[in-house]
């Protein structure tokens, strides 16, 4: 499919108010995306686990005007009115203005809640704004009889893309690829596409403990460090990297091969980071509580022969990722040794999970 393929015919119906309620979770990389195109464009393809609890939960409620010159829309942050976050909701309908062409006949009401905390450190824009994209394509469904389930959800995650890149991965579960792979059927620079291939079941019901090492604002923000993968003395040799590790992963993936997930995951992880310490100007977003536990991480997969690993975004947060039969094991090892270099003691326990959810629409 190309961008044009989203532009709708004119619609078929009408309506004058309604709303909708979606859930959306946040996702974690596997093989992680590091530079980008023009429009959101991925320069290299990526796959994340779709979490279950990390989740942002949005009400978008809409009411037809008679100005249709302008976007119209108010948001509310755990029931607090935002008007810090206009800027860039309002950027991102500008940007999807020619694929949702009703957005200036309504004023919109946009109601939004983490079941994280809002300064966990935990990035909201990839549950933010599929759960918006979700609602908003809710409402083009009233309009359209055209939209069949399957265009829904790429339309949606195509929409995403355009507000967070890594929202169009948090659309579906639990496995999910963004970004065009030879290998992987289907797969799209435009949106994210479910895992078609054979998953094996050590990978089912995998958990993902976050640790919030770090709490704060990012250091550095995404678009930025996004950004200075231009003219990078390594960017073209991460993105062969990268888009090997997907070719590799399917294998594993297959085979459940755990040692060979933690390798590929853990140098991915470190790999991201080595391309922001390499960048002009370079940064570090680890911490030192960062780099103790990935050593105790290390230390206790060595004394126990645990399928424990780490993965990290772009921040100084731990992501904990272990097999379900070792649950109790390693969430007593994360209290016992690990919770010591959170802020505050503080982490989530998480599984892989299957995607946004339809709660509500009125």
């Amino acid at each position: 499919m190309t961008e044009t393929d989203f532009i709708p015919k004119p619609y078929s119906k009408s309506i004058n108010n309604g709303s909708f309620t979606w859930s959306s979770p946040s996702n974690i990389a596997l093989v992680k995306y590091w530079g980008k195109k023009k429009d959101q464009i991925p320069e290299n393809p990526s796959i994340s686990f779709t979490l279950d609890n990390c989740k942002t939960t949005t009400k978008l409620s809409f009411s037809k005007k008679d100005n249709q010159n302008e976007f119209s829309f108010d948001v509310f942050l755990d029931d607090e009115k935002k008007d810090d976050f206009k800027s860039k909701i309002e950027t991102f309908f500008k940007r999807i203005e020619a694929y949702l062409p009703f957005l200036k006949d309504y004023h919109f009401k946009i109601e939004t809640s983490n079941t994280f905390p809002h300064s966990s450190g935990i990035a909201s824009s990839a549950s933010g704004m599929s759960a918006l994209a979700l609602c908003l394509m809710s409402v083009e469904k009233e309009l359209s009889e055209a939209i069949s389930d399957t265009l829904f959800i790429q339309k949606a995650s195509f929409l995403a893309r355009l507000g967070s890149g890594s929202a169009c991965r948090s659309l579906e579960g639990d496995l999910v690829v963004w970004g065009n792979h030879a290998e992987i059927d289907g797969s799209s620079d435009l949106y994210g596409v479910k895992y078609p291939f054979e998953v094996h079941q050590n990978f089912k019901n995998y958990n993902d403990t976050i640790l919030l090492v770090d709490k704060g604002e990012k250091q550095v923000s995404s678009t930025v460090g996004h950004n200075l993968m231009y003219g990078h003395p390594f960017a073209a040799q991460r993105f062969d990297q990268a888009a090997e590790n997907l070719s590799n992963i399917k294998s594993i993936l297959k085979t459940g091969d755990l040692d060979a997930f933690i390798a590929l995951v853990e140098s991915e992880a470190l790999t991201l980071h080595a391309m922001m310490m390499t960048s002009m100007p370079y940064f570090i977003l680890m911490k030192p509580n960062t780099m103790e536990i990935i050593n105790k991480i290390w230390a206790f997969r060595e004394a126990t022969n645990s399928k424990v690993c780490f993965t990290l975004d772009a921040g100084a947060n731990v992501h904990v990722l272990y097999p379900e039969n070792e649950t109790e094991e390693v969430q007593g090892f994360i209290k016992t040794e690990l919770a010591i270099y959170c802020q505050k003691g503080e982490y989530i326990n998480d599984k892989v999970g299957f995607g946004a959810k339809l709660i509500v629409s009125e």
